[in-house]
């Protein structure tokens, strides 16, 4: 395009209008600039002994400010991934397979309705939001050989799409593979063998959820309440923070990525842990849909309702060029429409208030005692999640689930229902006193491991008859049934002795299997020495797992294999299988399958009786998301184990294209909470606090990660100074003292 001018007058006028653009936008620049340098004056930076950033800041938002930069500093990938993920915008960045978790994201939210959400939101949550995209936006500028993959600048709308920080939350259960085949091809998949849309996890998947113990003080050497935190997530997905402000926030503990309150901690009063409570608290509604004179109509009792749709446009890469898809999505007062059933369209109802999940997200840091916390509760917007709770003034708590839509019982909510029909419509919410709640049981102790809750509290848990089918459809699992075991004869805790009963080796779920090994060898009179000795070994094991056990690698392997290439009937969950295999399944298969066990020990190990740890090992080679595992590279052996199995202390492992078994998530960040006159705790981190391989506080914590070596929290500011490496403002160059 040529543009000719006519006179010098105008193209005088021209440029000076070009140059009044810029100037402006420079002026604009500049006050942004100057503001952040402002707000990082406000906030100090302590680094301690083991990198962890503990963020001192005059308001509340200079402490979101510098938490967001600190955290930027320890690993802004997986900041800026997070925000890819949540925003919808994945495919721009890792291609067109992407699209369809983008899709999802916008089908729940677009861009207009999270700006909106923001805008309306209470002025002191508005400024967190703000604080929160001036910090990572102050870290680009301040550290320009960053290079984002995408996100140049962060705006503070952002976090409506990331107001919870469990382990991808409610809208990861929507399967982007329904959604593909209706938006793109407009085909049904049929229902599963759940009977709904859902993403429901695989048999042999590493259990994703956590173990929360909460104690009185009848069962600790100090009187007081204590409070295990033992998130099982993948690693190195939070971090370790400490954010402290003059408006009353003194938080610490695991931060998501990105994310500007703390979701696994404490405060000097109050302590909180979530576990997944997979209560049903996602449905989906089948929709007769119609269509008349052009337009769509969904029947609705007596009436037909427009479906409302809406045009998104999303980008994806493909080589290096950016292409473009537009969808027409569709809506009713159900939800998005997800998939197809049949000729029926299904919507999906979940959970979605954002700035009322911020709040309560962030306010639950601030809280001083049960009754505070009970009221923060009420916002019931805790979707996903239960929260083990202890304090200073030696109460315990339980909360399974916080989000319960009241529901007609007379439908089966496990499947979809007829979204025609009224009555299947969600009726409000339950009060919160309706809920599923244990607070001081006599019995002075609380546990969660993702099981029921009905056996949470031993014989003072809430009865199950009391409550709608739909508050708790989690069944009892190895881990479960592992803490009550230790729980009963608990005692004279101290912090060290409730990390030793956390890290507990027993493995109930092989008390079960191998047994049944070892009666159908009886029975079958075998003369094959090699089986009799790996046989001999199975019988006298404890069921304890170690880096030294034999039995430990021929147990995990069998279980594998089992659970994989069994005969079991559909329908059974892992409890059931075990029983199975133990007592129902024919003889010569365990015995079969034992034997393809040791075959593969000895194919990829050389022995069969090869220890455990030779197995099971660490390994953090860079700040990847998705680590390149590698058998010649350096590895840390860990004698630990899966919590499918009923390690408490798990460590989730498999093989990639690797001989050996190398964990991914599990214990990741794990702490221990004392509360009194003043709160005391001990925590550990997989690896370490930094992403960069170049930080002594990438790897620095791996070997007591293996040894279970946890340290000392630094909570106090006296005790932080003691133990400070580096003390910074944002902005200011960083350097860790020796």
């Amino acid at each position: 395009m040529k543009f000719a001018f006519k006179n010098t007058a105008f193209l005088f006028l021209f440029i000076s209008f070009l140059f009044s653009c810029s100037t402006s936008q420079n002026v604009a620049s500049s006050l942004e600039v100057e503001k952040w340098e402002e707000q990082a004056a406000r906030v100090t930076i302590i680094r301690d002994d083991f990198g962890v950033p503990h963020v001192y800041g005059k308001t509340d938002a200079d402490a979101v400010f510098g938490l967001l930069y600190a955290q930027c500093e320890d690993d802004f990938n997986r900041v800026e991934r997070n925000y890819l993920w949540a925003t919808g915008r994945l495919a721009e960045v890792e291609g067109e397979e992407m699209l369809y978790s983008d899709l999802r994201a916008k089908l729940f939210m677009t861009e207009e309705e999270a700006i909106a959400n923001y805008e309306s939101s209470p002025e002191w949550l508005k400024a967190l939001c703000q604080a929160f995209a001036d910090g990572i936006n102050y870290y680009l500028h301040t550290h320009p050989e960053v290079k984002p993959k995408l996100l140049t600048h962060f705006e503070p709308w952002m976090p409506m799409y990331f107001s919870e920080g469990s382990i991808g939350g409610d809208i990861e259960s929507v399967s982007t593979k329904r959604i593909k085949a209706f938006y793109e091809e407009n085909k049904s998949l049929g229902l599963s063998n759940y009977g709904d849309g859902l993403v429901h996890p695989a048999l042999l998947d590493e259990p994703k959820g956590s173990n929360g113990f909460t104690i009185s003080g009848e069962h600790t050497a100090s009187g007081n309440a204590m409070l295990l935190i033992n998130p099982h997530t993948s690693f190195f997905f939070r971090g370790e923070v400490h954010a402290v402000s003059e408006e009353g926030l003194n938080a610490y503990g695991a931060v998501t990525w990105g994310q500007f309150f703390i979701y696994q901690g404490f405060n000097e009063k109050t302590g909180w842990m979530h576990t997944s409570a997979y209560a049903d608290v996602i449905d989906e509604f089948e929709e007769t849909v119609v269509k008349e004179d052009g337009k769509l109509y969904y029947l609705y009792g007596n009436e037909k309702r427009p479906v409302t749709s809406t045009e998104v446009t999303l980008s994806y890469k493909e080589g290096e060029a950016l292409k473009q898809k537009t969808f027409t999505t569709y809506r009713t007062h159900h939800g998005p429409v997800t998939h197809k059933n049949g000729d029926k369209w299904v919507a999906t109802a979940l959970m979605w208030k954002p700035a009322d999940a911020l709040i309560q997200s962030y306010t639950r840091t601030k809280k001083s005692n049960l009754e505070e916390f009970n009221e923060m509760m009420k916002m019931r917007t805790n979707s996903s999640n239960g929260t083990v709770y202890a304090d200073a003034d030696g109460n315990i708590a339980y909360y399974h689930g916080n989000f319960f839509p009241v529901r007609d019982t007379s439908f089966d909510y496990t499947k979809p229902v007829d979204g025609s029909n009224p009555k299947t419509d969600w009726q409000g919410l339950h009060p919160l006193e309706e809920t599923i709640i244990v607070r001081n049981p006599p019995n002075g102790w609380i546990q969660n491991c993702n099981s029921t809750p009905f056996t949470s509290a031993g014989p003072y848990s809430p009865k199950q008859e009391d409550y709608p089918v739909y508050m708790s459809q989690s069944p009892e699992n190895f881990r479960g049934i592992h803490a009550i075991r230790l729980l009963e004869k608990a005692d004279n805790l101290t912090l060290d002795k409730l990390i030793e009963l956390a890290y507990d080796p027993y493995l109930p779920g092989f008390e079960i299997l191998i047994p049944g090994l070892v009666a159908a060898y009886e029975k079958q009179n075998s003369e094959d020495p090699k089986l009799k000795e790996a046989i001999e070994v199975m019988r006298n094991w404890d069921y304890a797992v170690s880096e030294e056990s034999v039995a430990m690698s021929l147990a995990h392997f069998y279980a594998t294999n089992t659970l994989r290439n069994g005969s079991a009937p559909e329908g059974l969950n892992l409890m059931e299988r075990f029983d199975y295999y133990a007592l129902a399944s024919p003889a010569e298969e365990r015995l079969e399958l034992f034997r393809q066990t040791i075959a593969q020990l000895e194919a990829d190990f050389g022995q069969w009786n090869t220890p455990w740890g030779e197995i099971n090992r660490y390994q953090r080679i860079n700040g990847d998301i998705q680590q390149d595992f590698n058998d010649a590279l350096p590895s840390l052996p860990v004698g630990m184990a899966s919590g499918s199995w009923g390690a408490l202390a798990s460590f989730g492992a498999k093989s990639y294209n690797t001989k050996r078994l190398y964990g991914t998530s599990g214990n990741s960040f794990v702490a221990v909470v004392e509360f009194g006159d003043k709160v005391k705790a001990k925590s550990l981190l997989a690896g370490g606090q930094s992403s960069d391989p170049n930080s002594p506080h990438f790897d620095d914590q791996a070997q007591r990660y293996a040894d279970v070596k946890f340290k000392d929290v630094a909570y106090y500011r006296d005790d932080v100074e003691k133990r400070a490496k580096a003390t910074y403002h944002p902005g200011e160059k960083r350097t860790e003292l020796k």
